[in-house]
């Protein structure tokens, strides 16, 4: 058996094992309680890839586990030897959609297991990353419910592109290479970061390589911890496990990157193996994953480092190559690796705030960023407007999305001139110096202040692309629209505690002291609804819904009107839950 990864072909024999458990390429798949298992396999030098190579007795693990094994094998990917990840991560879709269970039905949703790459390749798909730069066409319902990304190089290896890649003219590995502008657009793809669409994932990464590649502890001898981690992505969610990128012999050891009795961290040799502790208990929704291995958090190195991708662009937000990175803290100072490409990036840098100094031919920009632990982020070096968020007006939320005709609030810096409210109605398209363009289009504004704009989301769906422009620049964001994002506004306007809902008859503010009761009408204030039907509990209870759609005069604001029933426990916090397509949201209220 022959696997390489990063330029190094590692030879080791594997311990015979059957291939009984694992679905046949285009078989149908048996139905279960659970979503079949998708296995996707890393950089391979040698076609077909094995699953038993990569993955061991994985399937026969998940057989007893109650559920299918399927593997997507990036071999079978026609085109040139070694086609882009993109082009990958587009036939992983197609390989989806056409799967179907022995009924004949298709299989609207599975769970995804992926080693190094294949976790790129996942990402890929999810983000619908083409092959033009800063191009992406996101699928409408993506079919992944779960994903395990094994020792993905979500930020890339160093390995790709010095020692293992010298030499070799690898689309894969040169985007695999730390700092590629793949990796930058696929961590900058929608708002500036990537939310994995808001599927369930976590990172197995492993600290088992001797060191050679980064430092003794912080990668699995291709991998540094903080690329494999999914910090970007959420807290608590990366376990550290003692492996090696893949066993241990062959070249891998003679390279020195591992000992030779390394254990591979997607080889799962039996049911002790940590990384098979993990898939198991994450797919069947314990927590027993939460207890092996060690949280990032808790790591000697990541929960105190992270990493950085810097890209520069001049105020007007046009691509600028740096010749120099320059990251200062009360730590550490630390000039970053630049590629040819012209970005920057390091793999360790202490977490907490710092000064980043970025130096062009045109320009130096110099801010100030904080970077949290265990995360890996994707910075970008620009005077003028910056955008870090969109969101519906009234709350956060995650997924990063916004829906058709919401009120969106803007948050960055150096949004606008001066801090001004809209006066009057309609609203006007420009407040301040201040623009806010969705497809070239400009909206509607409530509000412009330097740090934040208020404004309303036009009808539009898919992957649209937001600027804001003023007069010493402009910045373009991507946003996904999402058929509905409700989200209630609060009392306090933090977005949780209390909601704003009024008491009909009467039209007062629900509070502790006018709590609802059965048969008032719930008068609920909320953005998102984007056209569509929403559903009402109250302490788990269905309130009727009476109306819902816009509000009047406002353009953004959604109100609901529903009819209290009697059999609510009273409290004075109970749960008020909207719901309208696959999204919800919920506050407190009190009912007696």
């Amino acid at each position: 058996m022959w696997e390489r990864f990063g330029g190094v072909c590692v030879c080791f024999l594997f311990a015979g094992s059957s291939l009984a458990q694992l679905i046949a390429p285009g078989a149908a798949i048996p139905r279960t309680s659970k979503p079949p298992v998708v296995f996707v396999d890393g950089y391979q030098q040698s076609c077909p890839g094995s699953f038993n190579g990569t993955f061991g007795i994985a399937d026969q693990l998940l057989q007893s586990n109650g559920e299918a094994s399927v593997f997507f094998d990036n071999c079978t990917v026609s085109g040139s030897a070694k086609p882009a990840i993109e082009t990958l991560g587009a036939a992983f879709g197609t390989f989806l959609a056409g799967l179907k269970y022995t009924d004949g039905t298709a299989v609207s949703a599975v769970d995804v297991v992926a080693h190094s790459m294949g976790g790129l390749i996942v990402r890929s798909y999810l983000s619908g990353k083409q092959t033009t730069p800063e191009k992406f066409n996101p699928p409408a319902s993506p079919l992944i419910r779960k994903a395990i990304f094994i020792a993905t190089p979500n930020f890339g290896t160093g390995l790709a592109s010095t020692v293992l890649g010298a030499g070799v003219s690898d689309a894969q590995l040169q985007e695999m290479a730390s700092g590629s502008l793949f990796l930058f657009d696929l961590g900058t793809w929608n708002q500036d970061s990537d939310d994995l669409r808001g599927i369930e994932a976590i990172a197995v990464a492993g600290n088992g390589g001797t060191g050679l590649a980064t430092t003794p502890g912080f990668d699995d001898g291709v991998v540094a911890l903080t690329s494999a981690s999914l910090g970007f992505y959420a807290t608590d969610r990366t376990r550290v496990v003692p492996y090696c990128h893949i066993p241990g012999g062959g070249l891998i050891t003679l390279a020195g990157l591992c000992g030779p009795n390394a254990v591979g961290i997607a080889n799962l040799t039996s049911s002790t193996h940590e990384t098979a502790q993990i898939m198991v208990s994450f797919l069947n929704g314990d927590a027993t994953w939460q207890r092996v291995g060690t949280a990032a958090e808790q790591d000697h190195f990541l929960s105190t480092n992270g990493g950085l991708i810097v890209e520069a662009r001049t105020s007007n937000d046009a691509f600028m190559p740096v010749t120099s990175v320059t990251a200062q803290s009360s730590a550490q100072t630390k000039n970053l690796n630049v590629t040819s490409a012209g970005t920057a990036y390091t793999d360790m840098f202490a977490a907490g705030p710092f000064t980043l100094t970025a130096t062009t031919v045109a320009f130096t920009y110099t801010g100030s960023a904080n970077l949290p632990a265990t995360v890996y982020a994707a910075l970008i070096a620009k005077p003028g407007p910056l955008i870090a968020r969109v969101f519906p007006a009234a709350n956060s939320t995650f997924p990063l999305n916004v829906a058709p005709g919401e009120a969106i609030a803007i948050y960055g810096s150096n949004l606008a001139a001066s801090t001004v409210p809209a006066t009057s109605f309609p609203l006007t398209t420009q407040l301040s110096d201040a623009q806010v363009l969705v497809n070239g289009a400009a909206i509607p504004l409530y509000y412009v202040s330097a740090g934040q704009i208020n404004a309303v989301m036009p009808a539009v769906s898919g992957l649209v692309q937001l600027t804001v422009q003023n007069s010493v620049g402009s910045h373009t964001v991507n946003v996904l629209i999402a058929p509905a994002v409700p989200e209630i506004f609060t009392q306090n306007g933090s977005g949780t505690g209390a909601g704003s809902v009024q008491r009909y008859p009467g039209y007062t503010l629900v509070t502790a002291n006018n709590p609802l009761q059965p048969g008032d009408y719930a008068i609920i204030y909320l953005t998102g609804l984007g056209g569509l039907t929403p559903t009402v509990t109250i302490g788990g209870v269905s309130c009727p819904v009476a109306y819902a759609g816009p509000a009047a005069i406002y353009p953004g604001l959604d109100q609901i009107n529903c009819q209290v029933p009697a059999g609510i426990a009273p409290s004075n916090t109970a749960s008020l839950v909207v719901s309208a397509g696959t999204r919800g949201d919920a506050v407190s209220i009190a009912v007696q």
